[in-house]
């Protein structure tokens, strides 16, 4: 997957948040070619939904605590519509709670970053996915 530049998904509903994580993706070294943003789960799943067929995506980050949709429900019903298959998700949270991590890892989800992060672990979570997709 490596190689080429990366169309990516972000999920906060902090839009500081979401600059912070494109930004840590860009200093991870990933060569960001669109970065969609939703704010909450729904969003994303609607995002999801327009960009089916449009191909490309190669990663989704999410944030599990947001108003409307949070991350899990959003990962669950994500599974349930079949969407973005094969696409890495990635959770960035402050929830370090086991519980949340199992719920996520059942969900779909491949990675999981606690807030604060670096940068140098945004790369050592995120591109051993994206070589393997």
């Amino acid at each position: 997957m490596l190689g080429g530049s990366v169309r990516a998904l972000i999920i906060d509903d902090s839009a500081v948040m979401r600059k912070v994580i494109e930004r840590a993706l860009r200093q991870a070294g990933l060569e960001l070619s669109e970065v969609l943003q939703a704010s909450n789960g729904e969003e994303a799943l609607q995002t999801l939904r327009d960009n089916q067929g449009s191909g490309g995506l190669a990663l989704i980050l999410s944030d599990i605590n947001m108003p409307v949709m949070d991350g899990l429900q959003f990962l669950e019903a994500r599974k349930q519509e079949n969407l973005a298959q094969g696409v890495p998700v990635v959770m960035i949270t402050t929830e370090g709670n086991e519980s949340f991590v199992l719920r996520a890892i059942a969900a779909g989800a491949q990675g999981y970053i606690c807030k604060p992060f670096t940068a140098e672990q945004v790369k050592a979570r995120v591109l051993p996915l994206l070589r393997a997709a």
